[in-house]
């Protein structure tokens, strides 16, 4: 009976094995999402010209690339 004591008190003097097990967590990809800006072409009224909306839509061309430059900038950190 004292050697089933001993060994019973010689295993609570053993340290414990700890393992580290890596669990992939969910996070946000994209933190904010770019202000869409306000495009000329879509403020026309349906009398407006086809002048009229070509010239708006050229004016909305550069703002158009930048607007998708961002939304592909945050769409990166996703990949």
């Amino acid at each position: 009976m004292k050697w089933l004591l001993v060994l019973l008190l010689a295993g609570c003097a053993t340290k414990p094995v700890t393992q580290e097990v890596k669990i992939p967590v969910y996070t946000k990809c994209i933190l904010a999402m770019p202000i869409k800006p306000a495009f000329e072409a879509l403020t026309l009224g349906p009398g407006a010209s086809n002048g009229e909306k070509v010239l708006a839509i050229a004016r909305d061309t550069p703002l158009h690339f930048k607007y998708e430059g961002l939304l592909e900038a945050a769409l990166a950190g996703c990949l």
